[in-house]
């Protein structure tokens, strides 16, 4: 896993696909976007998220430190590092400023693929910043939006992207057809016992501050390996940690290429967030 490997390819042959990756990888369009939008004010976005689905394996930190940018010191502990899969529902994904309006915009599913920050960047004051790795939507619209307007979220479209909460289980299904988003599958048993597997206790004294920690930031980075520099975008997560419920992978459930790859342990910290009011609030160049 490298830090060039998020160039887009379309889940789907075809001109829209030809046209999809020569849009979403131009530099052209990215260099003129800076230059012109990029130096106006960042309109604030809003989503009303539901349904997120937390999975973090402990992985390989040597591994890891390969998808992370030049400068950054991962979370580790004994060669290890969180790495955390985090799936969710957007509600009504749009610019805060349309108000009332904002309920016309759509609803995409979106997962997260991140590594966490040991220490702050130079330069930077935020507390707790996380490192995408990468990100998935089932909207190409919103995937694409992504590529020409923003340098931080380096999105990819699924073929088929499923998310399920339902009273028996909870699921999560990424399938990349032809394209560039990573695959993934699992299913998520609802636990009552909020315990924390053995392996995380150098993170986390108790499984309420490793939720708090995994689920508390306010910053993400991405590296732009086109120009040699991160861009670091700000966010608010209100997150309630009282809402959130334990949950456990189903044996045998679990299929994720990467995850084998980043040589992750068996047992996951998972949990699951009802809700929470997302807003993405600026991002800039380092």
């Amino acid at each position: 896993m490298s830090l060039d490997s998020n160039r887009y390819a379309h889940p789907t042959p075809g001109i829209a696909a030809w046209v999809s990756e020569r849009t979403a990888n131009s530099q052209i369009l990215a260099r003129a976007r800076r230059a012109t939008v990029g130096r106006l004010p960042f309109p604030v976005l809003a989503s009303d998220v539901v349904n997120v689905i937390y999975a973090t394996w402990l992985v390989d930190a040597n591994r890891a430190r390969d998808a992370a940018p030049p400068g950054a010191v991962l979370w580790e502990r004994n060669g290890l590092t969180p790495f955390t899969i985090l799936s969710y529902r957007h509600g009504h994904f749009g610019p805060q400023a349309a108000g009332p309006l904002r309920q016309l915009f759509p609803s995409p599913l979106q997962s997260n693929w991140r590594l966490y920050l040991g220490a702050p960047l130079r330069g930077t004051r935020e507390r707790s910043t996380v490192i995408f790795v990468k990100n998935v939507l089932d909207s190409a619209p919103y995937t694409l939006g992504t590529r020409l307007f923003s340098d931080a979220l380096p999105s990819h479209c699924a073929r088929t992207f499923t998310l399920s909460n339902e009273p028996a289980e909870l699921s999560v299904a990424i399938h990349p057809g032809a394209g560039s988003a990573p695959t993934f599958s699992a299913r998520f048993e609802r636990n009552r016992n909020a315990s924390l597997p053995a392996a995380f206790a150098p993170f986390a004294l108790s499984w309420s501050q490793a939720v708090t920690e995994l689920s508390s930031q306010d910053a993400a980075l991405a590296y732009v390996p086109s120009i040699g520099r991160i861009a670091l975008a700000t966010i608010s997560l209100p997150v309630d940690i009282d809402s959130l419920e334990p949950i456990s992978l189903r044996q045998g459930s679990l299929h994720c290429p990467m995850l084998e790859e980043l040589c992750a342990l068996e047992e996951p910290l998972c949990f699951h967030l009802p809700r929470v009011h997302f807003k993405a609030l600026s991002e800039r160049l380092l």
